[in-house]
């Protein structure tokens, strides 16, 4: 699959992605003394959120392939990808195989074979104006020599961390004190997926077995979302708290094909479910106004779906040459990013629905126009001029 100007190969299989948060740029990035005399003149380069950050490698032992973070820059207004990334930061022998952005701007937690360890923003040049990424001194002691990590998630105020392992254990700290206060081993037989509701108060887990819903406050599960025949659990996420159906999704497999389901966070019980696509559902997520999920599938599909009515709005037909690992939409909701073991990055704009309503309201008012005429001509109630020419 050759490059196009919002897909590109950046030469490591990609297993995790993210958008970097415009406080992060803020942040990082200080004004030049040309910026403050000319503050209309700002380089696309400095703009608030148009970099994006990505984790992947070929592993362990001897691929060739480096692991690494990589950051690249996108243009919104050309869709355009870098051509090459504006920042790569090696990880030696460790595979960044799961990350987390922080909201707030302040870094990211990358999850290794044995242990998660954090990296901090790094301004490059004032004369690039570009942004990379270099190791941090934190120390994140809880979290080193744990095994691999499968599931990395901050909470929407960034207060919050959850770490879900292969080994099944669920464990929750405040951030960035790394004070701990969810610590449940064998939450499922390995975690595969974790969410935070807008308002931090429950998480949502998913593994082997049910989706289980945990009160962070009182550091217990409240509620165990059970599967219907031969569903399995895959991916969950919570609508955001601008969304008036304060609903969970949850991407479930069954015979004939992947599908979402949504659930009441006030009952947790099932209120949907339907099919959407043939094949297994291997990516999820939910756009920040909560109007639209995004699904990945082995083939390298990208479905963008109506969160409404479980709609497919939108599909790339292999988006990737492999299956997909992660979807991130932008924070305005109007961006999907895409990445795949591949080592291909996409970004797709999102095109809003048009909407026919104006169009069939104004079909009906000529219509009733239209009776309404011939209903008076037929009586003798129209001016004699309009009725001899209608006859």
């Amino acid at each position: 699959m050759a490059d196009s100007a919002n897909s590109k190969n950046y030469g490591v299989p990609i297993y995790g992605a993210g958008w970097v948060p415009p406080s992060a740029l803020r942040s990082t990035v200080e004004p030049s003394a040309d910026d403050e005399k000319d503050d209309g003149d700002k380089s696309s380069s400095s703009a608030p959120g148009n970099y994006v950050v990505l984790a992947g490698g070929g592993g362990e032992g001897n691929s060739g392939i480096r692991n690494a973070l990589i950051v690249a820059q996108f243009d919104f207004d050309s869709n355009v990808l870098s051509d090459v990334p504006v920042a790569r930061l090696g990880t030696g022998g460790d595979l960044p195989y799961r990350m987390a952005v922080h909201p707030g701007g302040d870094g990211l937690i990358c999850s290794l074979p044995k242990s998660c360890r954090w990296f901090d923003w790094d301004f490059q040049t004032a004369e690039s104006r570009s942004l990379g990424l270099r190791s941090s001194e934190k120390v994140l002691g809880p979290l080193d020599d744990v095994g691999q990590q499968l599931a990395l998630t901050f909470n929407n105020e960034g207060s919050l961390l959850a770490v879900g392992g292969e080994d099944g254990k669920l464990r929750v700290f405040k951030w960035p004190s790394m004070g701990n206060i969810l610590d449940q081993a064998n939450a499922h037989a390995s975690v595969k997926d974790l969410d935070f509701s807008p308002d931090g108060k429950f998480l949502a887990s998913v593994g082997s077995g049910p989706c289980r819903i945990w009160d962070v406050s009182k550091s217990t599960s409240v509620a165990s979302l059970t599967k219907e025949n031969d569903e399995i659990f895959g991916y969950c996420r919570f609508a955001p708290i601008n969304d008036e159906n304060q609903v969970l999704y949850i991407t479930t497999m069954r015979d004939q094909g992947g599908s979402i389901s949504k659930w009441s966070t006030t009952t947790w019980r099932r209120i949907k479910s339907k099919c959407i696509v043939r094949d297994p559902i291997c990516a999820f997520n939910i756009s920040p106004n909560g109007k639209l999920l995004a699904i990945g599938t082995i083939e390298g599909d990208v479905l963008v779906v109506s969160s409404n009515n479980l709609q497919v709005q939108n599909v790339v037909k292999k988006a990737h040459l492999g299956l997909v690992t992660t979807l991130k939409f932008s924070e305005d909701s109007r961006a999907l990013l895409s990445a795949s073991l591949d080592s291909r990055v996409r970004v797709t704009i999102i095109k809003e629905e048009k909407k026919s309503g104006l169009s069939l309201w104004i079909v009906i008012l000529v219509l009733l126009i239209a009776i309404a005429v011939y209903y008076a001509a037929s009586n003798g109630i129209l001016p004699l001029e309009l009725n001899s020419i209608l006859k």
